[in-house]
This record gives C-alpha cells, structure tokens and sequence, in this order.
C-alpha cells in the first residue's frame, strides 16, 4: 500500500504532463473500434444481400447481371478485409511507436531539459519516478489494445468473407493473440533504456524506433523457426488449406532435397521429365506450419520477447541507479 501510495502522485504528473497525448490516443483508438463495428455490420449486410440474390460468386450460372452483382460483392469484401489488414498491421507498428513515445517525450525530454530533478526533490525517488513514467502510459495501452484486438477478431469473424485473412500473414499473426502485448511491453523497455542511455529527445526517438522496428520485423523472418514445421511427400502434395508453406522442393531417391527450380526452366515436358531423371528426383516434399501451430508459435515468440524485455528493463533500472548512484 505504501508503494501504491508514493506511486499516486507521479502517475498523477504523468497523466497531466502528456493529458493531450493519451486524450488524443484514446480517441484513435475509440475511432478504430467504432469504425471495425461498423465495417463489420456492413459487411455482414453485403454478404446477406448477395446470398438473398441467388447469385454465384464463380458466376457459373452464366447471368450478366449476376456476374455484375458478385464481381461488386467480391470488389467490397476485398475491401473490407483490406481494412481488417490496415487495422492488424497497426496494431503491429504500435509496439515501434509506443517505443519512441517513451524513450523521447516520456523519459529523455526530462533528463534533457532537467526537470526530473524537481520530481526528485518532492519525497520522490528515481525508481518510483521511472516506475510511475512508465506504468501509466503502458497500462492504458494494454487496456486500448486488448479492446482493439477483441473488436478486431470479432469483426474478422462475424461476416462469411471470400477473402479470409490469413492467419500466418505476419500482420495478423503480429496483430492477434497475446503477441500484440509482449510487443508493446518490448517497445516499452527498449524505449526506457534508450531514453535513459541516449538523453537526448530526437535521438533517443529515433533510436528506440530502429531498434524497436528491427525486432520485430526479424522476428517476421524467424518465426517460422520457432517451431518444428510438419513435413509432407511424395510425388503429389496433397495438403489442407490454411497451411502455412515453410519450404517445398524436390527429392531424391536417396532423400536429399532440391529447390524446385531445379526443372522447372525446362522447355518442354519431354525434357523435364528427363531432368528430373537426371537429377534423380523422385517425389516432392512441403515443410509447413497447420493452423494448428499458432499458438505454439505464438507463445514460444511471446516467451523470448518478454525475456527480451525483462532484460532491457533492467538494465534500464541499473542504468538510472549508476546515474543517480
């Protein structure tokens, strides 16, 4: 209760230094879960006013209104599952953005302008005054992106779209489960320990983004690996849909693999089957990741990014006790 109570006052500073920030924040974020609501709705609505026409989306019932009629559903839930991806990749930069926002305006700005000092001199000490710069801003995004997240996987749910999203594009994958919160509390440590190091606003902004940003898009070129994919041969793939394809290529009679491209420059059918003696290949393989695996891959991720983070935040802890030390 004590700690509580010596964290009330700065969380109050915070929330009045940046009210214009977080008010501005929250209503971006009151804007995107109104607009995903009302996306939603009208597209449910288009999908019941195409099925209520008896029309096909594949226009085989030879009809010049009908194939007008599903080439303007199909135009308009493109659309709409454009917007659910413009939503999940915002949700996907946010950790970058939150990262900047607290190594600049939150934490370098006061140790470059000085004022901390008068925070230090009220009963205040320098772990309670970063506990309380950091806490404020990151529960208030959490509670936004939990809403965000919901609203969103409901809102990709609740109408029957030909244009599924897929669930292994890294916007989504980024942008759905508990990833979106181990993201943002990365950016939040990385952001600390950069405005803490750099102490200069600009740099350290630029700094955290770089760093922040170069996390998250290798871990896009990682993820893959992060959990053993399911192996498929033989001379035809026959495979679900939904599958996220790792690797696929040739084989050997004696097992080892080749890239596809190995015959597919061929000129005719005739000398491609005579490369594919010459090179020995007998089947196909398809190394691949079920829907299954999501959250497999998604917690493995999560682990290793809130490691990362425990890290980063205390080395950002040391790094404020050797300063004021």
């Amino acid at each position: 209760m004590s700690t509580l109570t010596t964290l009330r006052g700065p969380a109050r500073v915070v929330v009045r230094q940046h009210r214009w920030t977080l008010w501005i924040a929250g209503g971006l974020f009151l804007a995107a879960v109104i607009g995903l609501i009302a996306v939603a709705l009208r597209a449910s609505h288009v999908a019941e006013i195409f099925t209520a026409s008896n029309c096909r989306v594949d226009g085989a019932d030879g009809d010049r209104d009908c194939m007008q009629t599903a080439r303007n559903y199909l135009d308009s839930m493109f659309e709409y599952r454009s917007l659910f991806d413009d939503v999940a990749l915002f949700l996907t930069v946010l950790p970058v953005l939150f990262s900047a926002f607290i190594a600049g305006p939150v934490i370098a700005r006061e140790l470059e302008s000085g004022t901390f000092k008068m925070s230090w001199t009220q009963s205040v000490s320098p772990a309670h005054w970063l506990t309380a710069k950091l806490a404020v801003p990151t529960v208030l995004l959490l509670a936004g992106t939990a809403v965000l997240s919901s609203v969103l996987h409901w809102a990709q749910s609740y109408a029957d779209n030909p244009y599924p999203s897929e669930w292994y594009t890294p916007q989504i994958f980024a942008g759905t489960g508990v990833l979106p919160f181990a993201s943002l509390l990365l950016g939040l440590c990385i952001g600390a320990l950069t405005g803490l190091l750099v102490r200069r606003t600009v740099l350290a902004l630029t700094v955290s983004t770089f760093v922040t940003g170069a996390v998250i898009i290798a871990f896009a070129y990682l993820r893959s690996g992060l959990w053993p994919p399911r192996t498929v041969t033989g001379k035809t793939l026959d495979v679900s849909p939904n599958i996220w394809w790792v690797e696929t290529g040739d084989l050997t009679s004696s097992g080892e693999r080749l890239t596809q491209t190995a015959c597919s420059q061929s000129a005719s059918e005739a000398d491609r089957l005579q490369c594919l003696a010459d090179h020995d290949i007998t089947g196909h393989y398809l190394d691949y990741h079920p829907a299954s695996h999501f959250w497999p891959i998604q917690l493995v991720e999560t682990g290793i990014l809130l490691a990362l983070a425990a890290l980063a935040l205390a080395l950002a802890f040391r790094v404020l006790r050797r300063r004021t030390g």
